[in-house]
């Protein structure tokens, strides 16, 4: 009956549930924009040209687009729950999105893939899961938890599980480990993504020729160039910390539009409201001079085709009716979201209540082995030290080699020279580990800031010119079950509670942006420079990365794929 419906609809012969008349289509399949109206049948579109109906909304003056998707992205990174999650960026245009849940994933293991799974459940938002690669991601860290190939089976036949994501262990995809070559036999067919940067030549040619199809971490026209000759879609990203839309955009072209996509990967959640999300990457690319049109279609279509997601991401009959009113479209100002035939966000707010399954929490996940005064005791040795420097906008570290300050046969914090201690501290099981090592870049004169989110093991990390305030600072993470904390002095100026798995919180984006931005202007009230300085940190243990990183089992020389000691050789 419904189909049978749906083509009466479609030939005019009944009314539709919904006529938009009159707006401009932004159509993503010949890359044009011009008026017609959309006839809605439940979820779907039955017809787009001359329409008329009882139930009519006047778009005259208006764009519309198909929704937008986000082709890879990292909920945790929002700090907030699915549906909280789905409050921010619905407003902004996003219908669906393709969830990494990587980082719960390595704290809880498949308990962190359920989660969102179940979370996501009866959402307005479509919530597809790739399924984690790399938990842990290295066995140079210690995660809450190990996936293996035969945790994933039960997964693979769940419509809402598209494939494998990230494989960020290239090293061991082009070294043949074992287990990551079971994870890409078992996938069969799927989707796998990749995470791959600056791998080049021959060591690429093995990647790809693994079945590895897309890659979000180019941040040069020559790495996304060599890629996409490759066969590798490019998933073009946009995040809080890694913006590479502008860098690569004078690759793309009418021609090769198709191997493009949007992704956001990691967003703060003061830059979520304050930017918004994939609709900032169409603002962004019709600024620089991208056709709108084009723009739109890397936004929508683009993703969808790659995924395999069935009648997504475009304005055409028998298509769902996921569907945008914008008006501006240079702007990208989204007034009205339709999704699946249905009005669920409206003049930037979310229509409806949460659903149940929205509320599944996870807890007590923040487990240390108590501190002492020595903890972060870094003995001194002859010689220059490797140090950690960050590189503006970017998770790639620079390795560089310094005379550390020395204290008493100790190395301490040189804040003259903003060469500072930094810390990883095992977090899952209370082993005790503890990974020490020198940081430049954050800039701090006083204090220390700490935080339960560090990539990818989501260990504790803790930067500071003393280790009194180190201590206090990870104490208070402690006492939260996960977050953020800044000390100086022995006293917290400044905290963000994630209770939830020690990466999520259970108040609104709003209610944790404010936090967020408390903590962010005690810190640089003690001087640090760095915009965003809990997204940096948090970085700063992710050890697939260049070229130098911490863990809570010491220093990794990511080049070398192998631990080094703190002093030159």
């Amino acid at each position: 009956m419904k189909l049978t419906r749906l083509i009466k609809v479609a030939r005019g012969e009944e009314p539709a549930d919904l006529v938009i008349k009159g707006g401009q289509i932004v159509n993503v399949l010949s890359s044009e924009i011009y008026p017609a109206d959309i006839a809605i049948c439940g979820e779907v579109i039955a017809g787009v040209g001359d329409y008329s109906g009882p139930n009519e909304l006047d778009a005259r003056g208006k764009f519309i687009t198909p929704g937008f998707i986000d082709g890879h992205m990292h909920i945790e990174s929002s700090m907030v729950t699915v549906w909280e999650f789905a409050k921010t960026v619905m407003p902004h245009g996003t219908t669906t999105i393709m969830a990494d849940p990587h980082e719960l994933a390595n704290v809880l293991g498949a308990e962190g893939i359920e989660y969102v799974l179940k979370t996501a459940k009866y959402q307005p938002l479509s919530v597809y899961v790739m399924l984690p690669s790399c938990v842990p991601a290295t066995d140079l860290e210690t995660s809450g938890a190990r996936l293996k190939a035969v945790d994933l089976l039960p997964y693979l036949d769940n419509p809402w599980v598209l494939g494998l994501a990230e494989m960020m262990n290239y090293p061991g995809v082009i070294h043949r480990t074992e287990e990551v070559l079971e994870k890409l036999r078992v996938v069969g067919g799927k989707v796998v993504d990749g995470h791959a940067p600056q791998l080049s030549g021959k060591d690429l040619n093995a990647y790809v020729a693994a079945g590895i199809g897309n890659d979000h971490e180019c941040t040069t026209v020559a790495e996304a160039r060599e890629k996409m000759r490759l066969g590798m879609s490019i998933a073009v990203r946009e995040g809080s910390v890694t913006r590479d839309l502008l860098a690569l955009l004078p690759l793309i072209k009418p021609e090769n539009a198709d191997r493009f996509f949007f992704c956001t990967d990691d967003r703060t959640p003061a830059d979520l409201m304050d930017r918004g999300h994939i609709d900032s990457m169409v603002r962004m690319a019709i600024k620089a001079g991208l056709d709108p049109a084009l723009a739109v279609r890397l936004a929508t279509i683009n993703a969808a085709r790659y995924f395999g997601l069935h009648k997504v991401g475009a304005i055409a009959p028998g298509w769902f009716a996921d569907l945008n009113l914008l008006t501006d479209l240079k702007a990208c100002v989204v007034e009205k979201v339709f999704k699946r035939g249905h009005l669920v966000a409206e003049k930037g707010y979310l229509l409806g209540n949460k659903p149940m399954s929205a509320m599944i929490d996870v807890r007590n996940t923040v487990r240390i082995r108590p501190l002492g005064d020595s903890s972060f005791h870094i003995k001194a040795k002859s010689g220059r030290a490797r140090v950690m420097e960050l590189i503006p906008n970017q998770i790639i570290t620079r390795q560089i080699f310094v005379e550390p300050k020395r204290d008493d046969g100790h190395v301490v914090s040189d804040t003259e020279r903003d060469i500072l201690k930094i810390a990883v501290i095992e977090r899952h099981h209370g082993t005790g580990n503890i990974g020490l090592g020198l940081t430049k870049g954050f800039g701090l004169k006083s204090g220390a800031i700490a935080s339960s989110v560090g990539h990818d093991a989501h260990n504790i990390n803790v930067v500071g010119t003393n280790d009194a305030d180190m201590r206090a600072a990870v104490e208070q993470i402690v006492k939260m079950e996960g977050g953020f904390a800044v000390a100086n002095h022995g006293k917290i100026l400044g905290s963000v509670a994630l209770p939830i798995a020690g990466l999520l919180s259970n108040k609104s984006l709003s209610d944790v942006k404010d936090e967020l931005d408390a903590a962010n202007r005690a810190t640089k009230e003690l001087g640090c420079a760095v915009p965003e300085p809990f997204m940096a940190l948090s970085f700063m243990a992710l050890s697939v990365i260049p070229e130098l990183k911490l863990t809570d089992r010491g220093l990794v020389d990511v080049n070398q794929f192998k631990f080094v000691d703190l002093f030159e050789g």
